[in-house]
């Protein structure tokens, strides 16, 4: 049997780290953070022990990553659906809900997400994480950004804290509070992206959401 050429280790590699790292997002979402070893990484993603430490230093960047590679993921999905546009207020309207939308779907694995960034690791820039912003980016750019390097930051940081403050313990804000905000900032309709609502697909759907939708005839548009 001839050896495996270069670019089909590269694949078998690839296909791996993503195994891991789906693996993660799995088993977070249903355990938690502190009862997820790396031992069952690995298991679920049937690689060995030794490779996840091989492609991740400690079980925090491993779950960044992950964390990210799901953010891109989705917001990646929410960009490109049916029907694509290239109209730039509705793509950003998209971004921010499907960022929002994961404080729903996922609550648990984003609060331990956050929660990890505050730690002495800090913030891990990973390739994930760099797909992640040029995305955004990129969605700042057909929005009309004329100066991409300094709001994608607060794009981010926008973002990350309204995530923040949906999964407050004890004090958690509205969803749809927290999108009118966003809206309002960004001069975007309320009816552009998926807005909340009952029976809302995606996005910041929640049962109790269509109560909270704001009166947005005063918000400023651009």
């Amino acid at each position: 049997m001839s050896p495996r050429s270069a670019e089909v280790n590269e694949e078998l590699r690839r296909r791996s780290r993503e195994r891991m790292l789906q693996a993660t997002v799995e088993l977070v979402d249903e355990r938690g953070f502190e009862a997820t070893t790396l031992g069952d990484i690995a298991d679920r993603a049937g690689s060995a022990r030794g490779l996840v430490s091989y492609y991740f230093p400690g079980k925090r960047q491993l779950l960044q990553s992950a964390v990210h590679r799901l953010m891109h993921r989705t917001l990646e999905a929410a960009l490109e659906r049916e029907p694509r546009t290239e109209n730039g207020q509705e793509r950003l309207a998209r971004a921010v809900d499907a960022i929002l939308g994961l404080a729903v779907e996922h609550p648990r694995l984003m609060r331990t997400h956050m929660a990890g960034i505050l730690q002495a690791e800090g913030f891990v820039q990973c390739p994930e994480q760099q797909r992640l912003a040029a995305l955004l980016r990129d969605t700042l750019q057909r929005y009309g950004s004329t100066d991409v390097d300094t709001d994608y930051p607060l794009l981010r940081a926008l973002l990350m804290g309204a995530v923040f403050a949906a999964l407050l313990p004890g004090a958690p804000m509205p969803l749809a509070r927290l999108r009118a905000e966003l809206f309002q900032r960004y001069g975007l309709d309320w009816e552009l992206g998926v807005p909340p609502g009952p029976d809302g697909p995606g996005g910041t759907s929640r049962p109790d959401a269509a109560a909270q939708v704001p009166d947005q005839s005063s918000k400023s548009s651009k």
